[in-house]
């Protein structure tokens, strides 16, 4: 009788562990409540020198010509309120102006997050979206982009708003790895965790 009580004790006890960390989950993301996880599927992009093990992306050469690609690329969406989160830490940097966190359009780029060396995150193509050091090796960094499809996308670091601009309609997908943009070269190696999305 006591073993079957320890067993019941021991299995609500889990149970309790369990919805404490789904609710842990569930508020993990910036801009309040009504959002839904979901989990699109993705395929992995290994261009050139780009190598990916798990959840950790390399750029192992320092081209500066030819595609240097280390991705997950998601599944496509079209319409509605989308929240990528991830964090990243880069492990090893060589090289400088390498796109960590895409979203991107079917017909082309729209929102790339880029890291220079030295650890500045910076709109490729764009403003700067946090400074120097943000993004050093060995400092753990928390992204999250919440796009409302034909109205605008905003970027998070660590939880603060850093970054809006206009977006059109059409449809989208979330990327992130390492990729080498045209002014850039690595090599790099980024390793992420914590990946959620979540939809309105």
């Amino acid at each position: 009788m006591a073993k079957r009580k320890l067993l019941v004790i021991g299995a609500t006890l889990a149970l309790l562990a369990g919805l404490v960390f789904a609710a842990q989950t569930a508020q993990a993301q910036v801009e309040g409540g009504g959002w839904t996880a979901v989990n699109p599927s993705f395929k992995l992009q290994q261009v050139g020198c780009g190598h990916i093990n798990g959840l950790t992306f390399q750029l192992t050469c320092g081209n500066k010509s030819g595609q240097q690609r280390a991705e997950r690329r998601y599944a496509t969406y079209t319409g509605g309120t989308h929240q990528f989160q991830g964090t990243f830490r880069i492990t090893s940097m060589g090289g400088s102006r390498i796109s960590l966190k895409q979203t991107f359009k079917t017909s082309g780029p729209f929102f790339l997050l880029g890291v220079e060396r030295g650890g500045r995150l910076y709109a490729v193509g764009g403003n700067t979206i946090a400074p120097a050091g943000t993004a050093k090796v060995g400092v753990s960094v928390q992204v999250n982009t919440v796009h409302v499809v034909g109205n605008q996308i905003r970027v998070y670091i660590n939880g603060s708003l850093r970054y809006t601009m206009k977006s059109p309609g059409g449809s989208f997908y979330d990327k992130f790895g390492a990729y080498r943009t045209a002014s850039g070269a690595g090599p790099i190696t980024v390793v992420w965790s914590d990946i959620q999305f979540w939809v309105k």
